[in-house]
């Protein structure tokens, strides 16, 4: 198993951790619109009470390690890894839960581009431990907001990990991959699944809608999220969202495979 203190190292050198490149004024504007329940940012979470900016701030100290002061507007971000690694701790622990049991899964990215190998790892893992990776709704339109207007997208799956990818593009993850924060994806898979009367997941893994669409409609989810953010840790602290690991999500795809090392060893999945 990768030791603690060679993922501590690899997480600050690929600055998944430590100081990463997520900009504070970025983060601080979506604490900003979070605060004022901007559904741009609410990733489908309906947040059982109001969060100040300065509620959501200093939640945002405590899940990641942040700087709280508000007079701290400019420069990068930090994540501290001492969190991130306790977070990857939990959240295998809840993989290796699910695969216990062989619990129904369904795993999706709203990172194809990043994200894509760390969650096709535990995928192939899930499936060989006997669990269920679900995927429906393969083929289905959904009309997504973008900063360029409303895009009809496609609804994916590669090697076992759903993703969105704009109509009519096929071809490798990173090809036509959409990049997206809505939850709607989310719903329609857990609406097809229920159409057809197959099982629903006990677990969802992912990030952005994944896990916060996931998590309001009372499904078990756990996650990524990066400090700019703020929807999922909300939903953590809020009971709708189990587990969440702070860390930069949008690195080269490679830096996350010893994370994916880590869980699997840690979950007693590793082959």
């Amino acid at each position: 198993m990768l030791a603690t203190g060679a993922l501590r190292a690899h997480l600050i050198e690929a600055r998944l951790a430590g100081t990463i490149a997520t900009l504070r004024e970025k983060s601080l504007a979506r604490y900003r619109l979070f605060a004022a329940r901007d559904p741009r940012v609410l990733l489908g979470l309906d947040p059982v009470r109001e969060w100040s900016l300065g509620e959501v701030l200093r939640l945002m100290g405590q899940k990641c390690g942040v700087s709280v002061d508000p007079a701290h507007t400019s420069g990068p971000d930090v994540v501290d890894p001492d969190r991130t690694i306790a977070a990857l701790d939990r959240f295998a622990d809840r993989v290796a839960e699910a695969a216990g049991r062989r619990l129904p899964v369904l795993l999706g990215t709203g990172h194809p581009d990043r994200l894509l190998g760390f969650y096709a790892a535990l995928a192939d893992a899930l499936s060989s431990a006997g669990c269920p990776v679900l995927t429906s709704a393969y083929g289905a339109r959904v009309d997504i907001a973008t900063r360029f207007g409303v895009r009809t997208c496609t609804l994916d799956y590669v090697r076992g990990v759903a993703l969105m990818r704009e109509a009519g593009v096929r071809g490798a993850p990173a090809v036509g991959g959409v990049h997206t924060h809505s939850p709607l994806p989310v719903r329609t898979v857990l609406a097809a699944a229920a159409d057809a009367s197959g099982p629903l997941p006990a677990l969802v893994i992912g990030d952005h809608g994944w896990v916060c669409g996931a998590g309001q409609l009372g499904i078990e989810a756990i996650g990524l999220a990066d400090t700019d953010d703020p929807a999922l840790f909300v939903g953590e602290a809020e009971g709708r969202v189990s587990e969440v690991v702070p860390l930069d999500d949008a690195v080269c795809a490679a830096s996350y495979r010893p994370l994916a090392r880590y869980v699997l060893n840690r979950a007693r999945l590793s082959r």
